[in-house]
């Protein structure tokens, strides 16, 4: 179980179609503390290795609170799991972004996120990764582009070798209406093990699609995603490759926000890759 649990994660290849009536840029409102919470469920299969389909389910809390003229903080809480016949793999996470924003043009700043990982009836060495980097987003009517980057870690007093992060991811949300929200994503992530002179390289090239759909005048909000994630390893005997797909359905509920593009331009807009595999690297 444990050959297929893993996981590594900016340009943005998607481009929308505009709308032929695009909904109004979002005026900049009274700022006020906001957020959301949700929950997802669903499945991930590797083509390469079986047609046997591992349970995913996860979910997030994120919580923003503007302060000082447009300066802006926000602090995330994520957790992920993936499994099969009794056999799990967990992440858990948490991520603060410091970020400027004027709600009508753009907003820019950065993230730390930390996140530690577990086996059920595992180990109990510690396992855990640190990544710090900028972000920025662009808003364009009823456009958001929104890019991303990161260096990072793995660390435990147990691997016999280092293993670095890095990656970069860009997304691309539409709106179609203030309430209907499409998101494409594109990443490159890269986890570098290093021993001595050896070294090994996991690269993930990520793709995403999903579809939000809040209710008006309400705070939920339904979703559904699909993630594809290609895996190249390549050491110095040889190299492999797998493709994996994760497809998640989901519930939202919002709080101190009016509609989705309200929620994206006004509060909680930032957030943080989530791998297929929770881990940040296959994990052999």
């Amino acid at each position: 179980m444990k050959k297929l649990l893993a996981a590594a994660g900016l340009v943005v290849l998607t481009t929308p179609a505009f709308a032929a009536d695009p909904t109004q840029p979002v005026e900049e409102t009274v700022r006020q503390v906001s957020g959301y919470g949700q929950i997802y469920g669903g499945g991930l299969w590797i083509s390469e290795f079986s047609d046997e389909t591992l349970w995913a389910a996860g979910g997030a809390a994120r919580i923003n609170v503007p302060f000082a003229e447009r300066w802006n903080a926000q602090g995330d809480f994520t957790v992920d799991a993936v499994g099969q016949d009794g056999n799990s793999l967990h992440g858990v996470g948490g991520a603060a972004h410091i970020f400027w924003r004027d709600p009508a043009s753009y907003a820019f700043g950065g993230f730390v996120q930390a996140s530690t990982y577990g086996f059920s009836g595992g180990s109990d060495e510690d396992l855990w990764s640190w990544k710090v980097g900028p972000e920025a987003q662009a808003y364009f009517g009823n456009v958001t582009l929104y890019a991303q980057a990161y260096y990072g870690a793995l660390e435990s007093d147990f691997l016999p070798f280092d293993v670095d992060l890095m990656g970069i991811r860009g997304v691309v949300r539409y709106f179609a209406q203030d309430n209907l929200r499409f998101d494409g994503e594109l990443g490159f992530h890269r986890a570098n093990l290093s021993q001595g002179g050896l070294e090994a390289d996991f690269d993930t090239i990520a793709a995403a699609l999903q579809a939000t759909y809040r209710f008006d005048g309400t705070p939920w909000s339904v979703f559904g995603r699909y993630q594809y994630e290609n895996i190249s390893i390549s050491q110095g005997f040889g190299e492999a490759s797998f493709d994996s797909h994760k497809v998640m359905v989901g519930l939202r509920a919002s709080f101190g926000s009016s509609t989705l593009i309200d929620e994206d331009r006004n509060g909680a807009t930032m957030d943080t890759y989530q791998p297929n595999f929770v881990m940040p690297f296959p994990f052999l």
